[in-house]
């Protein structure tokens, strides 16, 4: 087949116009056109008045090799790459081994998918308990103000991406193609088709549900097993090689294959891995607080006369700002039509993260809007340092929320003015349980407070309306990616004990479900062909 890339046309085109632009560009009858298979379509809104889609298509056409000869040096006409999926190895018929994988988030899930499309039927041991289950949990803290530590928005079924705005899409190099391969399975596990092609695909919390359970069943039906509520709480090694792990209630399980897909809020892992001995070290994150616009506005100032319109749907932004005091400042996990929501998974703390439902209907837009962290900052050399980093910023949310899982809120504009905030505005904020309003400028450190301050005046030249004074922030943020990385060699292995597997978000490798997936994929690829030889 033949690529065609950069094919733009008006947003409200006609069907037929995508035969007629690919004739026109190739210089050929449209009878010439056999198939036309749309691989990608995004659109440019730089000229709110004058919206384009942009597609990359795939073509059957007549005399193909042709056509390529003639368009050798056009970028834009290739022939179109190979994105079928191949596995690297296959598990022997007399297995004598299972590998282990910790945690059953998108890197877990894709690690143990490949795994056991391959033969080699993984056990998989999740803290948290399945994805139904869990959503009640979680909606105990919203609703009931009942934290439970283990089956949050951090921990169980489907990893913290199940209560998030679903995003699909990342800016990882992907040579071989193996994000086509995580949104493939996504697709035949009830995900909309639209994944595959959309520039800018999501499925949301309550599709995601559904999703997360069929995968399983997938897993469970090649011989893999899923246990929940099943806390590791150690490791065993032995001169430097992985045996195996042990559980809470004591139980021992044997392999010298685990991979540790943990996720960034495993912190009790991670210093039982630390304690351990596994090579890890401080790395740099963000912090800083969500804020929530209108939706319309956002619509409004992105697409003009397009918002609402059906194929651009609800409007995203993606801002950053570099402050004078040397911080970066950028929007983060940004949630059109979506929700601030809990997301603690420890006692006495409090932590937001943004979430959409697949409609995207919500009155509220909702954006991270964070600060870079570095490892300098935490006057600790220990790799857990930025977890104690966290906790403080944490506590001290419980404690101006009011010490009930409520979170403090401000005003933009009293924010900007120094001021405390008192009540609600135009902006109804979402967070749930409830919101407690307070002045932020104790909740984070000082040159947070003021690179954040610097920003939003310079942020609303961009957007119009976005240092609006009604405008609310909720704190804090601080799970925008894991404090640390439990680094790997080539063969994806522990550097300094082999047989370990760190992977995905957790490990420092990952930044969102579709990145996570392909890190799942690439980290049972290695298991398999460490089992097979012996690498």
């Amino acid at each position: 087949m033949l690529r065609l890339t950069e094919l733009r046309l008006p947003i409200d085109h006609q069907p037929e116009a995508i035969k007629t632009a690919i004739a026109k560009k190739l210089a050929i009858s449209e009878a010439d056109i056999q198939h036309i298979h749309i691989h990608k379509r995004s659109y440019d809104a730089r000229k709110v008045s004058q919206i384009v889609l942009i597609y990359i298509v795939d073509l059957e056409v007549n005399n193909e090799a042709k056509l390529l000869a003639k368009f050798k040096n056009d970028p834009h006409v290739q022939a179109s790459p190979d994105m079928a999926y191949k596995f690297v190895a296959q598990a022997p018929t007399m297995l004598t081994e299972r590998p282990i994988i910790v945690g059953f988030g998108p890197c877990g899930i894709l690690a143990a998918l490949v795994l056991a499309q391959m033969g080699f039927k993984p056990i998989v041991l999740e803290r948290g308990k399945e994805v139904r289950q869990r959503t009640k949990d979680t909606w105990g803290l919203w609703r009931k103000n009942i934290l439970n530590p283990e089956s949050n928005v951090q921990f169980g079924e489907g990893g913290a991406g199940t209560f998030s705005d679903g995003k699909l899409y990342s800016q990882i190099k992907d040579p071989r193609h193996l994000g086509r391969k995580v949104l493939d399975e996504f697709v035949k596990a009830g995900a909309p088709e639209e994944i595959l092609y959309i520039s800018k695909p999501h499925i949301g919390t309550f599709k995601l549900v559904t999703m997360v359970e069929t995968i399983r069943q997938t897993i469970e039906s090649l011989g893999g097993e899923i246990r929940f509520q099943q806390k590791v709480v150690d490791v065993l090694i032995d001169n430097g090689q992985i045996r195996g792990v042990r559980l809470e209630n004591g139980e021992e399980l044997h392999s010298r294959h685990v991979v540790m897909a943990l996720g960034h809020s495993a912190r009790d892992t991670f210093t039982m891995l630390h304690e351990r001995g596994v090579y890890m070290e401080a790395k740099p994150f963000s912090i800083g607080f969500r804020i929530e616009h209108p939706q319309g506005m956002i619509d409004r100032c992105r697409f003009g006369k397009f918002a609402g319109h059906p194929l651009l749907g609800a409007a995203d932004y993606k801002i950053v700002h570099h402050a004078k005091n040397g911080r970066a400042v950028y929007s983060f996990c940004m949630c059109p039509g979506g929700t601030v929501v809990a997301a603690t998974s420890e006692p006495n703390r409090v932590v937001t993260n943004g979430m959409s439902q697949y409609s995207r209907n919500e009155r509220n837009a909702n954006s991270g809007l964070v600060v870079d962290i570095q490892p300098s900052d935490f006057g600790d050399s220990s790799p857990l340092a930025g977890i104690a980093f966290q906790r403080i910023w944490e506590s001290k949310a419980f404690e101006l929320g009011g010490g009930t899982y409520a979170a403090p809120a401000q005003l933009v504009g009293d924010f900007l003015a120094g001021r405390p905030s008192t009540k609600v505005g135009t902006v109804e904020p979402s967070y749930k349980p409830a919101v407690n309003w307070c002045d932020l400028s104790s909740a984070l450190p000082e040159y947070v407070i003021t690179a954040m301050r610097e920003a939003l005046p310079e942020f609303d030249k961009k957007i119009k309306g976005y240092a609006m004074h009604d405008a609310v922030l909720t704190g804090v943020e601080t799970r925008t990616s894991s404090p640390l990385r439990i680094t790997r060699n080539e063969h994806y292995q522990s550097l300094n004990v082999k047989g370990l597997f760190p992977a995905g978000e957790g490990a420092g490798y990952a930044g969102g479900i579709l990145s996570a997936g392909v890190d799942g994929i690439k980290v049972a690829e290695a298991v398999a062909l460490s089992i097979t030889q012996n690498l």
